[in-house]
């Protein structure tokens, strides 16, 4: 029996205003969030860390989950993604760095993220020379390569069969989180602004203690000081999400992990540094030079508090505490006159900014012997112990605890 047109009509409103599912307006939040949060998950675990650093191996199960899913939620082809990621590391903060801030600017990253993605993946080089492993099955090849649109498209449909009108825009946000957050957030804040546990190689930071937003990727910092490790957490008050479901992940056999951080191991002091010592201070050489920070900090804390019981100006201390512990590299033009009005001042600082130098060469040094380095570290130790600076003495005391 055919429905009269009024009743037709009424039937088409009602599927416009509420879909399939009629939920309420929270309801369709949350299913929203649900869903880009699998997106996010997706994109931590599968793409950055499986794929892109082989941190880890992927069971079948999850592995075709998440390209199924990427390709739904995003369009984004693996060896591409991967490919841009690998190149970021491999001339990071430099001209050929697909998404710097240091040389694009923070808003042509943050806003534009997105746009340097999509030129960088039609550069032939770049997949050439940095997509090598990704998955090339037949899937691969016949349907999420060659069908990028028809994904997302399937995604559409699908939400606004569930929410009617409203699908539009719930689809809009699933399409927008991850160049928002990933390519915006990660890349360009995650590089500029936020906290750092160590002294890596670039400028990256952590934006946020807490992984769970951004899936684990908010503490950039330690990623790019152990790029190949699956935990991005590594100080007791830092938590990594996406570490939470490779764990579960684990436990029921669908993931192996291959590496973690390397975790600092003391003892007792030994009588002088051996050649174990050296073996694991360049092991653990970013851990190591964290607390060699967290001693300059307070060497200068000290002198500040000193400083002010005789009402001086610490304007200037203040100032250079930023940069003391720091790289010279890393340490930018305006800041270098502060530093070095406060290393002529302060002669137990400058002692400690030179020798956290000398220290650091130990790693850097590659044109000296095994037993010539080990002969260094022992003549460094010794200095640092005769110093009469209680930071440095305390940290050489510790050094010589550091078990390989």
């Amino acid at each position: 029996m055919l429905l009269p047109d009024w009743a037709v009509l009424d039937a088409i409103i009602d599927w416009l205003g509420h879909g399939l599912w009629n939920l309420t307006w929270w309801q369709i939040v949350l299913y929203t969030l649900v869903t880009t949060h699998i997106t996010i998950a997706a994109v931590t675990i599968f793409l950055h860390r499986a794929q892109a650093h082989r941190a880890l191996e992927l069971h079948a199960i999850p592995s075709h989950f998440f390209r199924f899913w990427l390709w739904v939620g995003t369009g984004m082809r693996t060896k591409e993604w991967v490919a841009i990621h690998r190149k970021h590391h491999a001339k990071c903060e430099t001209p050929d760095d697909p998404h710097s801030p240091q040389t694009r600017g923070l808003d042509t990253v943050m806003w534009r993220g997105a746009e340097l993605y999509r030129a960088e993946a039609k550069n032939p080089e770049t997949l050439q020379k940095f997509g090598h492993g990704t998955p090339n099955d037949w899937v691969e090849r016949n349907v999420y390569s060659r069908f990028g649109w028809q994904g997302v498209g399937l995604m559409l449909i699908l939400n606004l069969a569930l929410f009617g009108a409203a699908g539009a825009a719930v689809w809009a946000v699933q399409m927008a989180w991850i160049p928002f957050w990933a390519a915006g957030v990660v890349n360009g804040v995650g590089h500029y602004w936020g906290y750092r546990n160590f002294e890596a190689q670039d400028a990256s930071t952590n934006l946020s203690p807490w992984g769970i937003l951004i899936g684990g990727e908010e503490l950039h910092n330690n990623h790019h000081t152990y790029p190949t490790a699956a935990k991005f957490s590594v100080k007791p008050f830092e938590f990594d999400i996406g570490w939470l479901y490779i764990s579960l992940m684990q436990k029921v056999g669908w993931a192996t992990v291959k590496k973690v951080p390397p975790k600092l191991q003391l003892g007792a002091p030994k009588p002088v540094a051996d050649e174990k010592t050296l073996e694991a201070l360049i092991a653990n050489r970013y851990e190591v030079m964290a607390g060699y920070a967290r001693g300059v900090r307070q060497a200068c804390k000290d002198e500040m508090a000193a400083l002010k019981a005789r009402h001086g100006d610490v304007s200037v201390l203040k100032a250079a505490k930023r940069w003391l512990h720091r790289d010279t590299e890393k340490v930018p033009a305006q800041a270098l006159s502060q530093l070095a009005q406060v290393r002529a001042a302060y002669p137990a600082l400058d002692t400690m900014v030179t020798m956290r130098e000398e220290l650091r060469q130990l790693w850097l040094n590659t044109s000296h012997s095994r037993e010539q380095l080990t002969a260094d570290l022992q003549a460094w130790c010794r200095r640092a112990e005769e110093s009469g600076i209680a930071a440095l003495r305390e940290f050489s005391l510790r050094l010589r605890s550091v078990q390989a």
